[in-house]
């Protein structure tokens, strides 16, 4: 599961017709993430990285962003490795990226 920050422009002449860039990416190779979700999955403390799926995708805009890292301080409650601690600090920082840009939102992807 990789957290990707993505940037929408608008191509060409119709300003209409957007698509989106990646501009940062931080890699779960191992499947740290999935693995610290599915511990904590069901227990109302993290509704909105419950969805996250293994072979889906979640979009989270910057308007979720604030309570996107209320979960994560939640997640950083439970993690027991120090690979755990250190995915979720990334995610974090990711997920500060994408309070601060214009145009950005983050999206966890499924392998």
């Amino acid at each position: 599961m990789d957290a990707v920050l993505y940037r929408r422009v608008r191509a060409g002449a119709d300003r209409r017709r957007q698509s989106y860039v990646s501009i940062e990416v931080v890699a779960d190779r191992q499947d740290v993430l999935l693995d610290l979700l599915a511990r904590v999955r069901g227990g109302g403390r993290t509704p909105m990285l419950d969805r996250v799926e293994p072979l889906g995708e979640l979009t989270v805009d910057a308007g979720q962003v604030p309570h996107l890292l209320t979960e994560l301080r939640c997640l950083l409650e439970a993690a027991r490795a120090p690979q755990e601690v250190d995915q979720i600090r990334r995610l974090a920082r990711l997920a500060h990226r994408c309070l601060e840009g214009r145009d950005v939102e983050l999206r966890f992807e499924g392998d």
